[in-house]
């Protein structure tokens, strides 16, 4: 090959990484993540794809990016890790790279497989499965990794963030109850994950140092979203006609009660009280406004974020796992049982 026309294919290669940091594919048409240090566009969402630009061969030596992956984009939760992240990768110099489908097998192969072909500094993963599988791989590309709020029991050598939701769902079924509520019910998140796991163990514990025996009538579970709060035949709405208190393991499900009690026509907090988990947004939106736990989720991203950075650094933090303490926000969803009798 002639010198003019290495000149001319370096070139090329140049203008593709200032260019683009992820490879083209099916949903994100330029594949563009743009660097923190343009604060009109910081974050741009992009899918796993098998697809590699040329120009991406090779390149792995000049990595200025990390990896953000996400079971799903659909959720507010989402964007307070997105905040999270950015808060901590400012001054940084790089860009993130936001994968949004890693519950999809084939996607999280592909992922995988296009770690292998273009730069990436490090993987920030949020909410999702990291398999046995996974870990090798990323261990065998020399790729640092951090875990957000653990679905499973991870590694203790695993890099991790979590929130103390023990603490967090004991401390919303104890305000209940101080507030003169029996019959407590609970709307529960995934059955697998660790994150609701404890807060329905939290539940429990709270009802049963109380005295208060379990009903298994009152408890239910979902996916931390709307719908759940909202489900026709939902168990824990339905036993609302007799209970007098719902927990739910979000704010999400939190909203669907609302729904669904105004589809019954119960009043909050006069008919019902209402706990959420997480303080999104939202929760101050609602009327009346949500009582609920506290979860720093954008500390918890910039934690994460924090962690990477040092280990990418050789300056690895002093523990692979962070657990920030949770807060409850008491506002208008809730209400003695004594004063809501008078109403």
């Amino acid at each position: 090959m002639s010198g003019r026309s290495e000149d001319g294919s370096q070139r090329r290669r140049s203008r593709s990484r200032r260019a683009c940091r992820c490879p083209p594919c099916r949903r994100c048409s330029t594949g563009e993540a743009v660097s923190l240090r343009k604060p009109a566009a910081r974050l741009r969402h992009c899918s796993t794809s098998t697809t590699t630009s040329a120009g991406w061969v090779g390149s792995r030596s000049r990595p200025d990016s990390i990896d953000l992956v996400f079971d799903g984009l659909d959720t507010p939760w989402v964007l307070e890790v997105l905040g999270g992240v950015e808060d901590g990768l400012r001054g940084s110099g790089r860009a993130v790279v936001v994968t949004g489908d890693h519950s999809d097998p084939a996607a999280a192969k592909a992922w995988l497989e296009n770690l292998s072909v273009r730069p990436s500094d490090g993987v920030i993963m949020a909410v999702t499965e990291l398999t046995d599988r996974q870990r090798s791989q990323l261990d065998s590309l020399g790729l640092p990794f951090v875990v957000i709020d653990p679905v499973g029991q991870l590694d203790p050598n695993v890099m991790s963030v979590g929130a103390a939701n023990y603490t967090g769902g004991l401390a919303a079924t104890e305000h209940l109850l101080s507030l003169g509520h029996r019959r407590i019910a609970m709307i529960g998140g995934p059955p697998h994950m660790l994150f609701s796991r404890a807060r329905n163990d939290a539940y429990r514990s709270a009802l049963l140092n109380a005295g208060i025996p379990i009903d298994p009538e009152l408890i239910t579970t979902g996916d931390c979203r709307t719908e759940d709060g909202y489900r026709p035949g939902n168990p824990a709405i339905c036993a609302a006609r007799t209970a007098t208190a719902i927990f739910a393991a979000s704010d999400q499900q939190a909203t669907g009660v609302y729904d669904a009690a105004r589809d019954y026509g119960l009043s909050i907090p006069d008919d019902l009280s209402v706990v959420g988990f997480d303080d999104l947004p939202s929760a101050s939106w609602l009327r009346p406004r949500l009582t609920t736990v506290r979860q720093p989720i954008r500390a918890m991203a910039a934690t994460a974020t924090d962690m990477l950075l040092k280990r990418i650094d050789a300056d690895g933090p002093s523990s692979s796992r962070v657990e920030l303490a949770t807060q409850l926000i008491v506002r208008e969803s809730t209400r003695s049982v004594a004063e809501a009798s008078r109403v």
